[in-house]
Formats: structure tokens, C-alpha cells, sequence
């Protein structure tokens, strides 16, 4: 029988030109025209893309004290940020129609005056929508603010069931069951982890799931940052910064392309969406493999804002 939909998938691993959006999206342009002339429809690009995971910077903080200059560089960053709505959102949606990709990326998002990391989906005809990641990890949080449950979307495309969980949100096993039950087939991992350890992560997430996992990290080194930043973990231009390591795993935990360690790469797939059934026929962790009756999740995913208006009260 036919394939219920079968197409060709990249992932983008490649570095931010950062702190500077108009480079960062020119970049993401011709990286994605490069997928789409290898005949890609899905193109993922890492966390925090634009415009930039500012890996080794410490923005002048400690515990008890920030200094002038880290504030400065925080300001930086948010100058180089993403409105959603807005013109950095515009272009994304004009190079995903311009070749005809559906388009999942990390991006800095900054709503008044914090900054969020997320990851924002594109389809040829426009946008779609967006995820904050929930909890921003370890030092991220200095810089980013946590993400609440009106933003877990899972879209109905063309191609599949699309939504992007964010690196370490993987290791968050309720987050994880809530995107199963949702039916996510095409699981985008916008992440920052490089390490041997991400690989069997993302293979047991690709089974556990039933889908097939996309995860895009950065390949950076020194070089790629501004030369008056300080960066904590490497001295020299040509040192990595940010190791690479993305690939694509099919529903039974199989390596498809990758991982790719040796510098900026684009990765291709093939994608034959009979396999997420077949996989599924030996388990479906919300399926015919749960125990409701023992085991059960509650997801709050109404919007949880610091100040809501009269009316709006009035209404609830």
C-alpha cells in the first residue's frame, strides 16, 4: 500500500549570527533555500536562533549582584529580540512561502520587558503559532522568563501533527505524556544540548512517543561572537562553543541521519508516516499501553497573566 504521507525533512545545525536579527534572519533565508533545494518540505532550526543562545555569557551576574555592564548587554539582547506578532515574524512567514516550507525555529521572544524562548511554526501559507519553553534551565534564567500552558500547541499540517517540545522540556515526563496525548507525530526539538548523553534521550523519546523526533542544535565557536563579549568557555577564535550533535530518529528509536559533530551541517531524512503505526502497534503510552484508571494527568492550559482587567474577570 502507499505511504499515508511520505516526504523529506532537514535539520539546520548551524550558528546564530548573534545579537543581530536582520544578519541572523538573512542567514536563515539562504540556509533555508539550501533545504528546500535538497527538496526538504520541514526545515527545523535550533533553540534560540534569533538571535542567538548566548552560551558562555554570564551578562554580568552573580548571586546578589548584576553590574552595569551586564545590564547593558541584557539590553543588547533584547534589541536583537523578536515581537510576535511582528517584522522579524513577517520575514520568517515570506521565507517559508517563498519555499514552500513548513518552518519550525527557535527564536528570543520579548513581550514588554521580559524575554522568552521560543519556538515559533510557519506552514507555506503563513504563520501558525508558537511555544515558550516552560522552564528556562539553569542560568537561562537570568535572562528568560518561564512559559505557561496556553502555548503547548500541536498543528494539523499537510505533512502531520507538528509541535516542538524545547531541549531539557524532554526530559519532563509529564510534558511529554500531555504532547502524546495531543497525537504530536512530528516531534521538533529546537535544543542547546550537545553531549553524547542527548542522543539516547531523543532515541527514547522518538519510541516513547510513537513519532519521529527532529532535534537542531548550534554549531559555534568563539569567532561567531561579538569580540568585545566575554565569553566563560573558550579563550580562542576557532574553540567550539556550541557542539552541534543534531538528528533525526524514526518511531522506533532509529538513527535516520546524524548525529553531526563536525560543524555547520544541514541533515536530511525521508519521512514515511506508515511508520508511526507500526511503531504504535506495540505501544502507545496514551493508548492501549496507559492505565487511566491508575495513572492520570491534569494540564492547566489557560493563560496565566499578571494582571487581568475587570471585564475580563467579570467573564470567567
Amino acid at each position: 500500500m502507499p505511504s499515508m504521507t511520505a516526504f523529506r525533512a532537514a535539520v539546520v545545525q548551524a550558528g546564530s549570527v548573534i545579537f543581530d536579527q536582520e544578519a541572523t534572519l538573512d542567514k536563515v533565508a539562504s540556509l533555508t533555500e539550501k533545504a528546500a533545494a535538497g527538496d526538504a518540505r520541514l526545515t527545523v532550526f535550533p533553540e534560540a536562533f534569533v538571535s542567538g543562545y548566548p552560551r558562555g555569557v554570564g551578562f554580568g551576574s552573580v548571586v546578589g549582584n548584576r553590574t552595569l555592564e551586564g545590564r547593558d548587554l541584557f539590553r543588547r539582547y533584547w534589541d536583537s529580540s523578536v515581537d510576535v506578532p511582528g517584522t522579524a515574524v513577517d520575514r520568517l512567514a515570506e521565507i517559508a512561502a517563498d519555499t514552500s516550507q513548513h518552518l519550525v525555529i527557535g527564536v528570543i521572544e520579548r513581550e514588554i520587558g521580559t524575554l522568552y524562548c521560543t519556538v515559533l511554526f510557519f506552514s507555506p501559507e503563513g504563520y501558525l503559532g508558537k511555544h515558550r519553553k516552560l522552564v528556562p534551565t539553569a542560568a537561562e534564567r537570568v535572562v528568560w522568563g518561564f512559559g505557561d500552558g496556553s502555548t503547548l500547541p500541536v498543528f494539523d499540517t499537510q505533512l502531520g501533527r507538528l509541535g516542538a517540545v524545547i531541549c531539557w522540556e524532554n526530559y519532563m515526563p509529564l510534558l511529554r505524556t500531555a504532547m502524546y496525548a495531543k497525537g504530536v507525530q512530528l516531534w521538533c526539538v529546537p535544543t542547546a544540548d550537545g553531549r553524547e548523553t542527548w542522543l539516547p534521550t531523543m532515541r527514547h523519546v522518538a519510541r516513547e512517543g510513537g513519532c519521529f523526533v527532529f532535534s537542531c542544535n548550534q554549531f559555534t565557536r568563539l569567532r561567531d561572537y561579538p569580540p568585545d563579549i566575554t565569553n566563560d568557555l573558550a579563550t580562542q577564535p576557532d574553540e567550539a562553543v556550541s557542539l552541534g550533535g543534531s538528528c533525526i530518529i524514526n518511531p522506533m528509536g532509529e538513527v535516520l541521519a546524524g548525529p553531526s559533530w563536525d560543524g555547520e551541517d544541514t541533515l536530511f531524512a525521508d519521512i514515511d508516516m506508515d511508520e508511526i503505526p507500526r511503531a504504535k502497534f506495540d505501544f502507545d503510552a496514551v493508548g492501549h499501553y496507559a492505565r487511566p484508571d491508575i495513572f492520570r494527568l491534569l494540564v492547566n492550559e489557560q493563560p496565566m497573566p499578571q494582571v487581568t482587567h475587570l471585564e475580563a474577570w467579570n467573564q470567567e
